[in-house]
């Protein structure tokens, strides 16, 4: 065998096997950092936590959120007074997670699915909830933010109070 078809087949060899890939590279999961945003978002619900639970979001006038009661909340601004308001009578969250899953959309967006099963005191009475998510993300910089959040309980509460933010659609 000639000497430069050697080279070129022990070339080809390496390629295909792998070599020539830098030290302790590895294939990166593209879904690691979305499933940690989520998990940090999940983190803050459980410690009722506004501050926590509001940096998931891009902070944008086009956050959009449609809420458990069919109507949607637009604006980053508008979301934090109403988790700040709800959060105020929440205590003692337990959330349980099933179902997950990540999917990619491309290198900067994502979406997120689940269903949650949540109990938690709000003005003093205890809840049981249940329904699914869905959570789109966007590569913000390098986080990964919430740009749209779609929420169907199993069954609305129809006592719960309605802001008045959500009271349009």
């Amino acid at each position: 065998m000639k000497r430069t078809a050697f080279i070129s087949l022990f070339i080809l060899t390496m390629v295909v096997a792998g070599f020539g890939q830098k030290a302790g590279a590895a294939k990166v999961d593209a879904s690691k950092g979305v499933r940690d945003a989520f998990d940090r978002l999940i983190d803050g619900i459980k410690q009722v936590d506004a501050e926590k639970v509001m940096a998931a979001y891009e902070k944008s006038d086009r956050l959009l959120i449609f809420n458990n009661n069919g109507t949607a909340t637009i604006g980053w601004e508008t979301v934090k007074t109403n988790v700040e308001n709800t959060y105020a009578k929440v205590s003692n969250v337990t959330m349980d997670i099933t179902g997950l899953r990540v999917e990619m959309m491309g290198k900067t967006n994502a979406y997120v699915s689940c269903k949650w099963r949540q109990s938690q005191e709000f003005d003093g009475k205890l809840e049981d909830s249940s329904g699914r998510m869905t959570l789109i993300y966007k590569l913000v910089g390098k986080d990964w933010k919430i740009t749209h959040r779609h929420t169907s309980p199993d069954k609305p509460d129809a006592t719960r109070p309605v802001f008045p933010s959500e009271r349009q659609n």
